[in-house]
């Protein structure tokens, strides 16, 4: 199958776009390396080393024979974007191409406008893109298990059977995000509905949770296939933060009391949700949702765990959250469709983590240590200022 990767030079992009090629497919990248210009603009650069995406797809060709095709396009360029579909001809699209970090959405108005502005508009230009070219695609976008929020009642697969006044209807589940980043992907799902129900397209909606872990089968082939490790409080993932943190012995910086419950899914785990996805299409006209999430645990949970995985002892550093969000709360959610297609999940261990260890140990004199700490307060933006040489002026969002 000819599959295009969009966001494919990204912490999740590019893995994926490995395990599919591994799996047989024909495979193309797209990425405007946006995410490598946060680096620059945030003053913080991914613990593991990353190479660009012409030596990434050198050494994948050395190791496997196998070409990854790759196109440096912006989705907010809609006629270099068309262009692109029309050449490489895709039956599936995996759509990762977005701004993906909740804290960044929320550091002030411009980021705030940025994030919703190259989210959802660039969504909208590949939705109008595969209805005009090939209405057949098979779009396969990710979104977010924050899309939720954290309502009182379970969470289904995307969509809930509602009787109000004697009558029935199946309506999309209620969202309510904690985030600019989070209501954007809000706006994909509605928008990606749409055009199923109105044009006759097919999506499959993949809502994920936090992903934990850097390495794949793939990219443990070569340094070069790396993908990225963040730990900052802006891009960086709760697990990663906590790992780094006990190697340079300094306490887990847990928000609020840790009662946060969220879904978690090893890196190994997305990869193939994403191949299951691609390979067992939604029907024409079908708007499919599956909660991407292997098991729930608290924020506290997980730093106990990484604390009983590291070899010396850690305390625990309890921070007054940032954010605004629920701190205990009911979190029980449906998610067995994939495994239904026939995932067999990895689950979170001592051991898992311990592997992680001898990565950051690696490279621990990479660490900022001032990226570790929160700096971005949901209540209290900060006041815009002109961000220079930064994915926001690339934009040219202010």
């Amino acid at each position: 199958m000819r599959v295009f990767v969009l966001g494919g030079d990204g912490y999740l992009g590019w893995p994926t776009a490995l395990h599919l090629s591994r799996a047989g497919h024909e495979i193309a990248v797209l990425d405007n390396f946006a995410r490598r210009r946060y680096d620059e603009e945030m003053g913080v650069e991914s613990l593991v080393p990353i190479e660009s995406l012409p030596t990434r797809v050198d050494a994948w060709r050395e190791h496997t024979g196998r070409d990854v095709q790759s196109f440096v396009v912006d989705l907010a360029d809609a006629e270099a974007l068309y262009e692109v579909i029309r050449e490489f001809a895709p039956e599936a699209i995996v759509h990762f191409a977005e701004q993906r970090s909740a804290p960044y959405s929320m550091i002030d108005r411009q980021h705030a406008v940025y994030t919703q502005h190259n989210n959802v508009l660039g969504t909208l230009n590949l939705l109008f893109a595969i209805q005009e070219i090939d209405p057949s695609i098979h779009l396969v976008k990710l979104g977010t298990m924050g899309e939720y929020g954290t309502p009182n009642i379970d969470i289904e697969e995307g969509w809930l059977d509602v009787t109000h006044k004697g009558r029935t209807d199946r309506v999309l589940y209620p969202k309510r995000p904690g985030s600019y980043y989070h209501l954007s992907k809000v706006h994909d799902s509605h928008n990606i509905e749409f055009a199923c129900r109105t044009w006759g397209l097919r999506a499959t909606d993949l809502n994920q949770g936090i992903v934990y872990g850097q390495q794949t089968p793939e990219t443990a082939i070569d340094e070069r296939l790396a993908t990225r490790f963040d730990y900052d409080a802006i891009f960086g993932t709760v697990l990663n933060r906590f790992v780094i943190q006990a190697v340079l012995g300094e306490p887990l910086t847990v928000y609020g009391s840790g009662s946060q419950t969220r879904g978690i899914i090893d890196i190994r785990d997305t990869t193939e949700c994403l191949r299951l996805s691609v390979e067992h299409p939604a029907e024409p006209g079908e708007f499919r949702v599956f909660n991407q999430m292997t098991e729930s645990v608290t924020i506290a949970e997980l730093a106990q765990v990484v604390r009983h995985a590291s070899p010396s002892v850690v305390d625990i550093d309890w921070l007054e959250n940032p954010r605004i969000e629920a701190d205990a709360h009911h979190y029980q959610v449906t998610h067995r469709r994939l495994v239904e297609m026939g995932l067999d999940p990895h689950h979170l261990s001592e051991t898992l983590i311990s592997s992680m260890f001898p990565i950051v140990r690696r490279y621990q004199e990479r660490v900022d240590r001032a990226a570790l700490r929160p700096h971005v307060n949901w209540r209290r933006p900060a006041n815009p200022v002109r961000a220079t040489g930064s994915a926001l002026a690339a934009a040219k969002i202010e």
